[in-house]
């Protein structure tokens, strides 16, 4: 078989193979919830397993060790940050007329004057609407439990994915060596060493972006906390750790973090010095994370640009729904080698380069 031929049928079998994957997540979309979940951790988690490993420590201890980590971490920030945004919200519900008398005493007057436009907003009706609905407000978490109690197969079904995530975790690390040797055996010999290049190159693409943004994230996390603690802001743990996780979606977080600052300063009434801290915090957050953050621990040679992060979780999410978010930036770190690869040939081809085709051996054949 000849080269051309060759690269024409190992392109036909990737292309086969990558819609067989993307019909197969269409089909078991509903199921795969908990197995993307731990894959995912899995991913992220492997470095850990395998330092471990490298000093003598069984790789099953080293996994459940792993596992025991992450889970404390989590529970740990749910039992931080639950409390904490519940009580922001019932405050913001308390406080909410205020802040539109605040707005008709301090905002509207310069809207009047810079711009001409005349806004009031009536506070009397606000106030009468937060106490009309009050008490529903405060009953919602019987209410919830009620919802809970009559979707008891949603509940089981909930708390099944939960127990099952860490289990299928803990098999992944435990035979990921093994399932590589598999895969490995099973590519045809010509195909190995192009197939296992385009592997790694898969490989160094997620493992740069999502370990290098995850650092980030957590970096982040700290110095919004720290920097919104120095501003004075009541609820500075829960916005700062919110705006770092957040910042895995590009300009999402940052957006979504600053308003949520903006209004825990709004909300503990002391004027404009909590506001103008929020304002230097962010600032010097954005800076840090487009300037130091990102160019250092997630690189620019990535190519994944911000638009196209932000495009690969809304369209993935639309197809596969929260299975899809989870894969998105996966599938796109292996879309970009694919691409990169095609690239390559198209730049290689006689038709980029403008070279003739080679001749076809026209020699007659004896009569």
């Amino acid at each position: 078989m000849n080269a051309p031929r060759a690269d024409r049928l190992q392109t036909f079998a990737w292309t086969a193979a990558g819609l067989a994957i993307v019909g197969l997540f269409w089909l078991l979309g509903p199921i795969l919830t908990p197995f993307v979940i731990a894959a995912v951790f899995a991913y992220i988690c492997d470095p850990a397993v395998n330092w471990m490993v490298a000093r003598r420590v069984p790789r099953a201890l080293a996994v459940l060790l792993v596992i025991v980590a992450l889970g404390l971490v989590l529970v740990a920030l749910a039992l931080i940050l639950v409390p904490m945004v519940y009580r922001e919200g019932v405050l913001l519900v308390r406080r909410f007329p205020d802040l539109v008398e605040m707005f008709n005493a301090q905002v509207s007057p310069l809207l009047m004057t810079r711009l001409g436009i005349d806004l009031q907003l009536d506070a009397a009706q606000f106030r009468q609407l937060v106490a009309d609905n009050w008490t529903n407000a405060q009953d919602i978490v019987p209410i919830v439990l009620g919802h809970l109690k009559a979707g008891g197969m949603a509940l089981l079904g909930f708390v099944a994915n939960l127990f099952l995530i860490p289990l299928v975790m803990f098999y992944l690390l435990q035979e990921w060596p093994r399932i590589l040797d598999a895969l490995e055996r099973i590519v045809p010999r010509p195909w190995l060493a192009r197939t296992m290049r385009i592997l790694n190159d898969i490989d160094s693409v997620m493992s740069e972006f999502l370990r290098g943004q995850l650092s980030v994230m957590l970096l982040l996390a700290v110095f919004y906390s720290v920097g919104l603690w120095f501003a004075g802001l009541n609820f500075w743990l829960p916005v700062g750790v919110l705006t770092g996780l957040l910042v895995f979606i590009p300009y999402v977080g940052f957006g979504g973090g600053l308003l949520l600052a903006i209004l825990a300063a709004l909300l503990q009434g002391q004027g404009w010095p909590p506001l103008a801290g929020v304002a230097i915090v962010y600032g010097l957050g954005q800076l840090v994370e487009s300037f130091l953050l990102t160019p250092y621990l997630v690189g620019e040679r990535i190519g994944l640009h911000p638009l196209a992060v932000i495009f690969a979780l809304m369209a993935f999410g639309q197809l596969f729904g929260f299975v899809g978010v989870l894969v998105a930036l996966p599938v796109s770190a292996a879309l970009l080698v694919g691409l990169r690869e095609v690239l390559g040939a198209w730049l290689a081809s006689p038709v980029y380069l403008g070279k003739e085709p080679p001749a076809l051996d026209e020699t007659p054949g004896p009569r």
